[in-house]
């Protein structure tokens, strides 16, 4: 799908992977470092994969601290269904976490600093999930810009 819907729009490419906009913007600057190779999970990838991923993951991590000055990058991926997996592709996480954060969907260990949207020790709470879901889908043209803005702090 990257590169051939508007939504996935490519911020950067290697050998190995392409590196897209995140269409669900749980975090502004949210991005995907994903495998040319269809292959479902980290298990599943080669030593060139796994290498380029982190390359790839650490100059966009790059991009968007030039780019949002976060709190921190968080990056995290998940290996089948019941990880959490939606997407048989894999694909790596990399996004930029700001404070009032309402994380919402994402791992339940996460958003415990302050104002982050969830007290530390408090499990997560899924009845508002299709909201934010909701509230996280921008348009493909706000999409795009964000990647452009996004690609223009890549390092050299």
């Amino acid at each position: 799908m990257a590169g051939r819907e508007e939504r996935w729009a490519i911020i950067d490419e290697s050998e190995h992977t392409l590196t897209v906009i995140n269409p669900w913007q749980f975090e502004v600057g949210q991005c995907c470092v994903i495998t040319r190779r269809h292959v479902a999970t980290l298990l599943d990838l080669s030593q060139q994969e796994c290498g380029a991923v982190l390359v790839s993951a650490k100059r966009v991590a790059e991009a968007l601290v030039r780019t949002y000055r976060p709190l921190g990058i968080l990056t995290f991926q998940n290996n089948g269904v019941f990880s959490g997996q939606e997407t048989p592709h894999f694909h790596f996480h990399v996004v930029p976490r700001q404070k009032g954060s309402d994380w919402g969907i994402g791992p339940p260990q996460l958003a415990t600093f302050d104002g982050a949207g969830r007290q530390k020790g408090v499990p997560h709470d899924p009845s508002g999930d299709a909201q934010r879901r909701e509230r996280v889908q921008v348009s493909a043209r706000q999409l795009v810009q964000t990647a452009e803005l996004i690609r223009s702090n890549l390092p050299e």
